[in-house]
């Protein structure tokens, strides 16, 4: 068995001075007071204030720290140590107050004894993750009931391609761990940074069966032909703060929203 947890750990831990650093992040507008929650999940996420939300793996804090300046008592987790030192920092930096909790998102029971008015997570989250019933029973145990789920997620025909968008070159089914090394980083193509990397694609069946077996209730399901973030290899911006794959145009999905009620 691959130790994947070892592996990822250490790839986002290197990640993290590069991503602070990055025009993609943009820290220092961040700490001035912008926001880095896109239109996708804000319009799901409706009013948070006085609400209680758990983001599951949020890297090193923003998404978090945005919807404490909205008003919500926030719980982050994620995997990297190193990213959620960041993201205590950036919470002192700014004010908002942010509880969060460095582990491997399974193991989040063990720290972890309180429900949620919402459970949060997005973009480039469930790709880390072998075991989706896992995680949507972990989903369904943090909520309360009638609690609701808000989840946006790079869409898996993404997946299936080539860095460069040229060939098909992955299953779009979870075939097993796909082990792999990457030049740079999404948010810092050019960076010098070569890392191993173990991920899992999932289809979208998978994503809401593993949902709705664990008390799930599917709302509102939505898929975009844009990218919020320019994150991938041959894009162009057709419109500010709108990315497709340039030669792909609007021919694929690259986003996709749920909201879920606990039942």
């Amino acid at each position: 068995m691959i130790d994947y947890l070892r592996i990822n750990k250490n790839s986002w831990n290197n990640k993290v001075a590069i991503h602070v650093a990055s025009d993609f992040y943009d820290v220092a507008g961040f700490l001035k007071g912008k926001s880095s929650l896109n239109f996708f999940e804000l319009d799901l996420l409706g009013d948070v204030k006085g609400k209680k939300i758990l983001h599951l793996q949020c890297h090193f804090g923003q998404d978090t720290l945005s919807l404490g300046r909205l008003g919500a008592a926030v719980t982050g987790i994620d995997l990297s140590d190193v990213a959620i030192e960041k993201a205590k920092e950036l919470a002192a930096e700014t004010g908002v107050e942010a509880t969060f909790i460095c582990c491997d998102i399974y193991d989040l029971p063990k720290y972890l004894d309180e429900q949620f008015d919402i459970v949060f997570t997005s973009y480039g989250t469930i790709g880390w993750l072998p075991d989706l019933n896992k995680w949507g029973a972990l989903i369904s145990q943090f909520l309360k009931p009638e609690g609701k789920f808000v989840f946006v997620e790079f869409h898996p025909v993404v997946w299936m391609f080539d860095d460069n968008f040229e060939t098909i070159g992955y299953n779009y089914f979870n075939s097993g761990p796909i082990a792999e090394t990457y030049e740079g980083s999404y948010a810092e193509k050019e960076a010098d940074l070569s890392q191993e990397y173990v991920m899992w694609n999932h289809g979208i069946a998978d994503v809401l069966t593993g949902l709705i077996s664990n008390g799930l209730q599917l709302r509102t399901f939505q898929e975009f032909d844009y990218s919020p973030y320019n994150c991938f290899r041959k894009t162009i911006e057709f419109e500010p703060g709108k990315f497709r794959i340039e030669h792909l145009d609007n021919k694929i999905p690259m986003v996709y929203a749920l909201l879920m009620d606990k039942v």
